[in-house]
């Protein structure tokens, strides 16, 4: 299997690059020289990023989109942009994802339906399209951002733990359909990491927003890594590789349980440093 790295003539196109995994993401793939396209909502965030990127490590271009992935028809817009402008797409990181914190009977709709877009009907629609037009070349590589909630269910979290169970099993799929051609494709599933997930997911007063975190960045050199190596998943962290490893033996029942213990607001004594606890 041939492998990209430091090739200058690739491009990678990464979505949610703004922040947290996907600015990440975006400067190991420049270091690398890779050309980049950037998608996020934030069109100044992009910019100062990706030019800054550019002078910095010499690339040949950066394209900037701005567009919103909980819309439908930001897929084939970018898509579309992207052929008008010649740029072929040599990797394809699925970055952007969102959650919403709650009791679904009491969570809203609207919000849960967009997470559901965004978390799994772009990532479907983009690889659609990227991927036909690397099966045409017979080379690509493919990164999905899943999560740890993919091994289990995640009470008061239960939307955006389904959407990313999906992420693990379609890329598991494909990984099979793609066996005998030469493109790769990778999921990462993290854990608790230190970005604005959970603040904007307002779950940032639970238990795991406080308990101990993976860096954004320690957590894409892993997954940038797996993906150029052509893995097929990636556990980052000891303590997540213990808890994926026992998704397989726990029943359902018991994982949801300690994933609601993990995901409800943190009570008075968990706020005690060891010291008070004495």
């Amino acid at each position: 299997m041939k492998t990209m790295e430091g090739n200058n003539q690739k491009t990678v196109l990464i979505t949610g690059a703004s922040n947290g995994f996907g600015m990440e993401f975006a400067r190991l793939f420049a270091k690398d020289k890779y050309n980049l396209v950037l998608v996020a909502r934030s069109e100044d965030r992009l910019k100062e990023l990706g030019y800054s990127l550019q002078d910095e490590y010499q690339l040949e271009h950066v394209c900037i989109v701005q567009s919103d992935l909980s819309r439908p028809e930001s897929p084939q817009e970018i898509y579309d942009q992207l052929k008008q402008n010649g740029i072929t797409v040599d990797v394809l990181v699925n970055n952007a994802g969102a959650g919403l914190h709650g009791f679904f009977h009491e969570t809203d709709l609207t919000r849960e339906m967009e997470i559901i877009q965004l978390n799994i009907s772009s990532v479907v629609h983009l690889t659609k399209l990227f991927l036909k037009d690397m099966v045409a070349r017979d080379e690509g590589k493919i990164l999905n951002v899943a999560s740890i909630v993919s091994f289990m269910p995640s009470p008061l979290m239960s939307v955006y733990a389904a959407s990313k169970a999906f992420v693990l099993s379609f890329t598991e799929a494909l990984q099979n359909e793609l066996k005998d051609k030469n493109i790769t494709v990778t999921a990462l599933c993290p854990g608790p990491s230190d970005t604005y997930f959970f603040k904007r997911a307002e779950a940032e007063n639970t238990r795991a927003a406080n308990g101990p975190m993976s860096s954004p960045e320690e957590v894409a050199r892993d997954g940038y890594a797996a993906l150029m190596k052509g893995e097929s998943r990636i556990v980052p962290g000891i303590m997540n590789k213990v808890q994926a490893g026992a998704s397989n033996l726990l029943p359902d029942s018991a994982l949801a349980s300690t994933m609601r213990y993990q995901m409800e607001e943190m009570q008075e004594e968990d706020r005690k440093t060891p010291e008070s606890k004495l």
